[in-house]
């Protein structure tokens, strides 16, 4: 009798170690799989609250500005918008400049692009990708998180 209550003591001692074992060994996966998932879901929502519109644009010889309004409920920090980009240029020649000192955010009193904020870029150095007066310029601005919008209008 005794050698029994003794042999199932062990046995249950066993299962105890086994599965101290199996939760050690197995956590570190799930844990980092749960933090991947929650990486991916911050990130995704990030990415569907975040919407802008282009709101007017204009081109000369040389200069292109376009006016983007944050329509969505998020709001960016200049240093997420500073490693975003525009493509300037004619449709099938454009090439791609950083957003970096390009934009300037109206009546802003942060450091942020809130929602409803207008959103000034100035591309000076885009001449030579420019059509003649008359001629279709496409413009493309990118958000560091994906969120895109293009406009093809005419130069002045």
């Amino acid at each position: 009798m005794s050698s029994e209550t003794i042999v199932t003591a062990l046995f249950l001692i066993s299962a105890v170690i086994a599965a101290g074992v199996l939760i050690n060994a197995i956590f570190p996966a799930i844990y980092r799989t749960a933090d991947t998932f929650g990486s991916v879901s911050s990130q995704a929502d990030t990415k569907m609250r975040t919407d802008f519109r282009i709101v007017n644009t204009f081109a000369n010889a040389t200069t292109v500005k376009v006016w983007v309004k944050n329509v969505g409920s998020a709001r960016l920090h200049t240093n997420e918008i500073n490693t975003g980009d525009i493509y300037v240029g004619a449709p099938g020649n454009f090439e791609r400049r950083s957003l970096s000192g390009r934009y300037t955010i109206e009546e802003n009193t942060n450091s942020y692009w809130d929602p409803g904020e207008t959103l000034t870029i100035t591309v000076t150095d885009a001449g030579d990708l420019l059509p003649g007066s008359g001629g279709d310029v496409y413009v493309a601005v990118v958000l560091p998180n994906g969120v895109r919008r293009d406009l093809t209008f005419t130069r002045s």
